[in-house]
């Protein structure tokens, strides 16, 4: 097998660190304030965390070339800010991972956030803690495990992401062709070995991340 197939699982492993990352910061608040809080138009704003997991990814792409693109809002921002296009970059696929992913992000953190007694957020802010303290002293430290099996699956879903990354970032080696472009581009010429041999080297890493997740939410379920 050549150098470039092999190129890709680092850089499917460099997206889906760097979105997790992006997402397990940005997503914890942003559960917690859909989970305990009540504010005008809650419920649009949850659909609207959620719409990437409904949506056809190619849909979805489709939104962000128009968005990202040289005449799109956002694109021309980032073009001004950095002389170089959002679209085709590993930035844009960065962008439109953290995006796509959200929901699976969010939901997971919602869950473990709504099972902390709510008398412990109560007992905090009677002693005089912001929402903001609350969060960091109260229910970070209770949703550990739920907020471990968040990261876990948003890295597992970005390593498998297809056609928003393809949309976005095209397939250009060493840059932004991921492991699941590279296997697509394997079979698609024919070369079936290549194909199996990538497909292969994802198989365990997905069966082991799922046994982990099992694993922490099995954990948390007995109290451990």
């Amino acid at each position: 097998m050549n150098e470039v197939p092999w190129l890709s699982f680092y850089l499917s492993g460099k997206l889906a660190l760097m979105t997790t990352v992006i997402l397990v910061v940005v997503g914890a608040p942003l559960a917690y304030c859909l989970t305990f809080f009540r504010f005008r138009g809650k419920s649009l704003c949850e659909a609207l965390v959620n719409l990437p997991m409904v949506l056809p990814p190619t849909v979805l792409g489709f939104y962000f070339l128009v968005i990202m693109g040289p005449k799109g809002l956002l694109g021309r921002l980032w073009e001004r800010a950095t002389s170089s296009p959002l679209v085709f970059s590993f930035s844009g696929i960065v962008l439109a991972s953290v995006i796509y992913g959200l929901p699976f992000a969010v939901q997971p953190m919602r869950a473990a956030f709504g099972k902390i007694d709510r008398r412990l957020l109560e007992s905090a802010y009677v002693l005089g803690l912001s929402p903001v303290k609350a969060f960091s002293r109260v229910v970070l430290p209770n949703a550990t495990g739920g907020i471990a099996a968040s990261a876990i699956l948003v890295f597992i879903h970005t390593i498998g992401a297809f056609g928003v990354v393809l949309m976005v970032g095209g397939s250009i080696p060493g840059k932004t062709k991921v492991a699941s472009i590279a296997i697509y581009e394997a079979v698609e010429a024919l070369r079936y070995r290549d194909a199996g041999m990538m497909s292969l080297a994802l198989l365990p890493v997905c069966y082991g991340v799922l046994i982990l997740v099992n694993f922490l939410s099995g954990r948390k379920a007995h109290g451990a």
